[in-house]
């Protein structure tokens, strides 16, 4: 009895240490930060859309391919597909904001989805990064903790449009007559405050002209501007509506040279095809977009040389959209490694301590030079009050072939945004009741 109680521990002493030899240490799971990735590449805005969406997606692959990730913690990522539709959008954000260890903050790449959205990211204490749109209000860090409309807003973009113009007629707009011809969306009707007091300032006469999405049809609102004869017109289209507008004013013979174009008026796809036909056409870019950088080389070396890029060929790296996608992705990729500063290198960040490196970015001309966006854009810096940063923007103008960027650097006229926005921040946290914090 002895001996088979002997050999049977013998035998279960030796399968135990046979395990523990064969089956090596579990290694330690290496750290992940989760992105989400809400992207429109169906529907009425997909030519912008797409080439944003890849640009986003190929910054994320080559920050993984090029660094390993931020401090070793390696970039993850999910696409849901929104069509630029707000419900969907919602869906989208309600599915991913609690993935992985949360989402480190939302590119909802729609105003009309960011509008949906916001009050959700207050309860959620989730970010909404939305450069250069979405609410104009949300630059007032101190009503709107979690949303980020950096490097500038419709606001913005509507007084540079307007400063440059007033460059054009030397300095003064009084009995000009300037039309706005906008999406009939959350999205096209953002600038409208802002030129309802530039037009009580600067003494011209604003009419508006709506045009229902998707905005093909365009044909009566360019036969009236025809007949109005404005001096200029402002354009806030997107997608199919743009070079159906572009059409639509050379058949009308309205000269594309007094047309200003919202930036997401004001990529390749929107005019390459009309050519020479849409020559002198103008549009608003956020910083210097137009322009190629080492990022783009690091692009094509590490990813697109390994067939892993998300545009179907490199031939469509550095089109407008396609780089602001990047700097989208960028201006998250830096909040991120801004907050491990704070809460430690090489950890996953929760989604509310990636706000505070959203809240305290400071992009500096050599960090930029260094990320490889140094010929891309100016440097920005963020505070607790001040969630947009600069606004530098210059204007861009098509010769018929490629876009000319021309040298002026504007920012926005601060005597009339600054107001505005604590007007409508304030009107904001009263109609929501949200006490503003003491930034």
């Amino acid at each position: 009895m002895k001996l088979k109680t002997l050999a049977f521990t013998a035998a279960v002493v030796a399968t135990g240490l046979a395990s523990l030899i064969s089956t090596p240490p579990a290694q330690a799971q290496a750290a992940e930060q989760f992105i989400p990735l809400l992207v429109y590449r169906t529907g009425q805005f997909a030519p912008l859309g797409i080439p944003w969406a890849d640009g986003k997606q190929d910054y994320l692959k080559l920050i993984n391919a090029r660094d390993g990730g931020v401090n070793g913690v390696k970039l993850t990522y999910e696409e849901c597909e929104t069509a630029y539709d707000a419900a969907k959008g919602v869906e989208c954000y309600e599915r991913l904001k609690n993935k992985g260890t949360g989402a480190s903050g939302f590119d909802p790449q729609s105003t009309g989805i960011t509008f949906a959205v916001t009050d959700k990211a207050f309860a959620d204490k989730v970010s909404v990064e939305t450069m250069g749109y979405g609410l104009s209000q949300s630059v007032d860090g101190n009503v709107f903790e979690w949303n980020f409309p950096l490097l500038g807003t419709y606001w913005t973009a509507a007084d540079v449009m307007i400063q440059d113009i007033l460059k054009k007629e030397k300095g003064s707009l009084k009995g000009k007559k300037i039309a706005l011809v906008y999406h009939d969306s959350p999205y096209g009707k953002e600038p409208i405050l802002l030129l309802q007091k530039r037009a009580a300032l600067d003494g011209f006469q604003l009419s508006l002209f709506p045009v229902t999405p998707p905005g093909v049809e365009q044909k009566s609102t360019w036969l009236q501007i025809r007949q109005q004869k404005p001096d200029y017109v402002l354009f806030w289209s997107a997608g199919v509506m743009t070079p159906a507008g572009i059409r639509e004013a050379q058949a009308s013979g309205y000269p594309r040279e007094k047309i200003y174009a919202i930036w997401w008026a004001g990529s390749d796809h929107d005019v390459k095809d009309i050519g020479m036909g849409a020559k002198g056409y103008n549009a608003i870019t956020i910083h210097n977009s137009a322009a190629k950088d080492k990022v783009h080389d690091d692009l094509k070396k590490y990813v697109y040389d390994k067939n892993q890029g998300t545009a179907s060929s490199f031939g469509e790296v550095g089109v407008l959209a396609h780089t602001r996608g990047m700097m989208i992705s960028m201006l998250q990729v830096e909040a991120i490694r801004a907050a491990q500063e704070k809460y430690g290198k090489g950890k996953t960040l929760t989604s509310e301590q990636v706000r505070w490196g959203y809240e305290n970015l400071d992009l500096t001309a050599a960090r930029l030079k260094a990320l490889g966006f140094g010929e891309i854009m100016r440097p920005v810096k963020t505070s607790c009050a001040n969630h947009m940063g600069s606004d530098w923007a210059r204007i861009v103008q098509w010769n018929g072939s490629k876009w000319d960027i021309q040298p002026t650097w504007y920012q926005s006229d601060k005597t009339i945004i600054d107001p505005l926005v604590k007007e409508m921040a304030d009107k904001y946290a009263k109609e929501k009741n949200l006490k503003p914090r003491a930034c």
